[in-house]
């Protein structure tokens, strides 16, 4: 693959970055190398993510990006993010192209995750 000029790495700042850590490992089985008490990257997510010690987190409404996520069973991540101490901010919902959902992780950044494939009925 070519990565010239293409997105290579996301960093997002982590006020608790184990357990941070502790919910991308459970929820999406990432696994993390640590640089210090204050740094730690995972190549887990299809991309290089990055997470260092903030007291700040990343929102769509302070103006950070959305970092979305893609499953094959929308139900199911969601059900694993819960599981792992994930925050449900927008349950799933209908949107040109799919169904997504949007929750905070232990350090409050905020993701979505969606699908085109889902066939559940959405909720309403």
């Amino acid at each position: 693959m070519d990565r010239h000029e293409k997105i290579d790495y996301v960093e997002l700042p982590a006020s608790d970055i184990e357990a941070t850590k502790t919910f991308f490992t459970k929820v999406f089985g990432w696994s993390f190398t640590d640089y210090g008490p204050e740094y730690s990257d995972s190549p887990g997510g299809g991309i290089m993510t990055g997470f260092y010690k903030a007291n700040l987190k990343s929102s769509p409404e302070t103006g950070g990006a959305l970092v979305t996520f893609y499953s094959n069973d929308l139900k199911a991540t969601l059900a694993k993010v819960e599981t792992a101490g994930g925050i449900i901010i927008k349950p799933i919902f209908d949107f040109p192209g799919g169904r997504r959902f949007q929750f905070t992780e232990p350090s409050g950044n905020e993701f979505a995750v969606w699908s085109d494939a889902e066939t559940e009925a959405p909720n309403h």
